[in-house]
């Protein structure tokens, strides 16, 4: 549907050591490449700031594009297959293309859904083959008064296996800064609340879905594999973060939630067919 677009970069072992550290999990072995999603951490988009609109994404030479101006980007979720796992220290080239575009309308008014995909390559074999959902909605006002916010229901315990990350600003700012993610959103709270009108800083969807994937890996996930993975509610840093896998035959099936048990993202691994 849209020309390719090309990046390639050599895959160095700076960017990994740098997430491994931010979420306190194991580095990977050399050897073994890179875990099922951390190829977001290399092959980034570096758009020139003079390419960037109010809400810090680009808004021109960038894919998507934004379909209009003022509209609001979420990622909704996403499909990624690993195919084997990319090497540090060896070169990879990123294919970028639109996959399809799709305009409904919502009570939010007109919504336009953007999928993406992305092939990763070393050598002449494809490693890692993705689709993204993104979706652009019109701004919603903000000037309208704010009524009360409604009492937070009880924290729901921790259940044996489940995972807490404490999603703080730092947390949320170095995540952005890693993955050079300029969405303020994640970073700014007055321009989250006073112009978005969110309650507090947004937990990145891909950080939701990376922290999923490494609940997969400490049950031993490696290899070719496919992940299935949709964010249904917004998650903002003062709700908390935590993370649940439970394995089967078929599937392991993983999830993100707050603290009070109310569920924001869910995701599924499975053998490719």
């Amino acid at each position: 549907m849209s020309d390719v677009v090309e990046r390639t970069e050599l895959l160095t072992a700076g960017p990994a050591e740098a997430l491994s550290g931010l979420l306190g999990v194991p580095m990977p072995d050399a050897a073994a490449g890179l875990p099922l999603l951390w190829h977001w951490i290399y092959l980034l988009d570096r758009p020139a700031q003079a390419d960037l609109g109010p809400d810090g994404h680009p808004i021109r030479n960038t894919v998507p594009e934004p379909p209009g101006p003022g509209r609001r980007r979420m990622w909704a979720g996403g499909r990624v297959r690993n195919r084997g796992n990319l090497v540090l220290g060896e070169i990879a080239t990123r294919r970028t293309k639109v996959v399809s575009v799709q305009e409904k309308s919502g009570r939010s008014g007109k919504l336009t859904f953007v999928t993406v995909g992305h092939q990763i390559l070393q050598g002449d074999s494809i490693v890692v083959d993705e689709r993204q959902d993104i979706v652009y909605r019109d701004a919603v006002s903000t000037t309208s008064p704010r009524s009360e916010p409604a009492a937070d229901p009880a924290e729901v315990p921790l259940a044996p296996g489940e995972w807490r990350i404490d999603v703080s600003p730092t947390l949320l700012f170095r995540f952005s800064a890693l993955t050079y993610n300029g969405h303020r959103i994640h970073y700014d709270r007055d321009y989250a609340r006073e112009v978005e009108g969110y309650p507090g800083l947004l937990v990145h969807g891909p950080l939701q879905a990376l922290a999923m994937a490494e609940a997969a890996r400490a049950l031993g996930h490696t290899g070719d594999q496919v992940f299935d993975y949709r964010l249904q509610s917004p998650l903002f840093d003062h709700q908390g973060m935590i993370v649940a896998t439970d394995a089967d035959d078929e599937a392991t099936t993983t999830a993100v939630r707050d603290a009070t048990g109310r569920q924001t993202a869910t995701g599924s691994i499975t053998a490719p067919r």
